[in-house]
């Protein structure tokens, strides 16, 4: 891990932290790794050009090329932990973390693997800062409005999150993956992506129902196009928990039915809605153990 870069770094962590919170005794060989990202090793990339740059193509370092590649944080999470299972990274800007979460229940139904770690990972950097600010609009007071929709504000973020998949229910489990859809439908809770990455969030509005609570934790994470995944994690410890959390910000100009403060909650299924910027819905489902 010292020649990793800060992204697979992150990965590895996380990686390793959810195994290890399984606490389960089980074959490494039969675990695979189905890591996401929007914009991969972005930031070691433009390291290696700028190199190229500065000392010409046959005096650049082959460590930063090869932790430019975007599997290379799934290749340090594999040699890191000792895991011999099949092992891929998808890219697919904001559906990444939902395809990964897709092709994890296929190889689970094809019994490639016991287990699968998938998760996503996504690093900040100047070059995607000043994309971000060149094209949306930066929160002046550092805050992201989940329920403003309309103006937005990002902030960007970075971080790494992973979980543990399988076909058996173990004692510490969190939650079952009822379904992943591109429609909403009844649930106990609500729990939106709106985090500032959109012109105009208004489009929430249509999937948000007055006798449903909602929640949106994108302030506690940042801006980012893997955000699902980080609010696919709040969900899975509302239901293991059985906990409603308070929405970290609580702005609140549509006087939607948002959830304001943290209290015991008898939650069975939880469905997580995110939109892209052509307005196209996709949904988690997750459904207590």
């Amino acid at each position: 891990m010292r020649r990793a870069d800060k992204l697979s770094k992150m990965a590895v962590l996380a990686a390793y932290d959810a195994l290890a919170d399984s606490r389960l005794e089980i074959t490494k060989k039969k675990i695979g790794i189905i890591a996401s990202t929007a914009f991969g090793a972005h930031v070691t990339t433009f390291d290696f050009l700028n190199d190229i740059l500065d000392y010409g193509d046959i005096n650049v370092s082959p460590t930063t090329f090869s932790n430019s590649v975007h599997n290379a944080a799934a290749s340090y999470i594999s040699s890191s932990l000792g895991l011999q299972g099949p092992t891929l990274t998808v890219t697919q800007f904001f559906s990444s973390f939902y395809s990964a979460l897709q092709l994890a229940g296929v190889w689970l139904s094809e019994n490639r693997c016991n287990y699968i770690l998938a998760g996503a990972f996504e690093q900040y950097g100047d070059v995607l800062g000043y994309v971000y600010d060149s094209k949306l609009t930066p929160a002046s007071d550092g805050r992201i409005k989940p329920f403003n929709f309309k103006p937005v504000y990002h902030v960007p973020g970075e971080g790494a999150v992973f979980f543990l998949l399988g076909n058996e229910i173990s004692d510490n489990a969190y939650c079952k993956v009822e379904n992943i859809s591109m429609s909403s439908a009844k649930a106990d809770l609500t729990i939106i992506n709106a985090n500032g990455l959109l012109a105009d969030e208004s489009v929430y509005l249509s999937a948000i129902h007055a006798d449903i609570p909602t929640a949106a934790y994108s302030p506690l994470f940042g801006s980012m196009m893997i955000g699902s995944a980080f609010n696919y994690a709040a969900g899975a410890l509302m239901l293991k928990n059985q906990m409603s959390y308070a929405a970290p910000v609580k702005d609140n100009p549509h006087g939607l039915n948002i959830i304001d403060e943290t209290k015991r909650s008898d939650i069975e299924l939880i469905q997580y809605i995110s939109y892209n910027c052509k307005n196209e819905k996709a949904a988690i489902f997750l459904s207590k153990k």
